[in-house]
């Protein structure tokens, strides 16, 4: 199936890097005008923009802190005087800070909570009020399946995540009457500075787990993504979809 995104708008919170960048590509080459967003990280996100020159005229890179519920509002007021109206959010800002609960700092739980939690809140609830004048959006947030499963040293990751697929449900029976689906899509173990830090041990017993024996790409996660932001997906909502090569 070959999406045509043509005509359409979408918001990529964290699209600069990992997955987000193989979301924002791939909704460039389907035809959207792409804003692509990011906190602080200058140098990576200008090496996308280097990188995709052929869609700089469609490509706008964006940074602001989605914990900072200020900066949020003002990014979206950006978007309505810039754009008017957009049809697609992809959530895929988030953080991973390990430590077991007996040993974890305060600020670890909480910055942790507030960048995948909180932050899903900020962006989801600004959105809606932009997609529901035109009863029309696909709200896509990327999730994790570690918050079903739980995993050693990441209560306050695995807690997030969960959370976030809990606020997707809910959300999705908020916004139906609007013509607005609401869905999460759950990677796996994907080839990214995600998951960069881990230990060559740690990266060998995390492959072990997935029956397909190798770990997932951002264009992996991407194409799962494309299919729930389409049309064709009109009637998908309140799901979440799992791209886990089986884990």
């Amino acid at each position: 199936m070959e999406f045509n995104f043509k005509g359409q708008t979408a918001v990529v919170t964290g699209g600069t890097r990992g997955i987000g960048r193989g979301v924002s590509e791939a909704l460039l080459k389907a035809g959207a005008k792409v804003v692509a967003t990011y906190q602080s990280n200058d140098k990576a996100a200008k090496e996308f923009a280097e990188s995709r020159k052929e869609y700089s005229k469609c490509l706008d890179l964006r940074s602001f802190d989605v914990t900072k519920y200020t900066q949020v509002e003002d990014f979206y007021r950006y978007i309505e005087e810039t754009y008017g109206e957009f049809q697609i959010l992809v959530h895929c800002s988030g953080i991973r800070i390990d430590s077991i609960v007996g040993m974890m700092q305060e600020s670890d739980w909480r910055k942790v909570i507030d960048t995948n939690l909180t932050g899903t809140f900020n962006t989801c609830k600004f959105a809606v009020q932009n997609m529901m004048r035109k009863k029309y959006g696909r709200i896509i947030i990327i999730t994790s399946p570690i918050g079903k499963f739980g995993f050693l040293g990441q209560s306050n990751y695995a807690a997030s995540k969960a959370g976030q697929v809990a606020f997707m449900k809910s959300l999705s029976k908020e916004v139906a009457s609007r013509k607005i689906t609401v869905n999460c899509v759950s990677p796996g173990f994907i080839d990214t500075d995600f998951i960069g830090d881990l230990s060559k041990e740690q990266k060998q017993a995390y492959l072990d787990m997935v029956p397909l024996r190798r770990f997932g790409s951002p264009e992996d996660v991407a194409n799962a993504v494309l299919f729930i932001a389409s049309t064709e997906a009109s009637y998908i909502t309140g799901s979440s979809v799992e791209v886990t090569g089986g884990l």
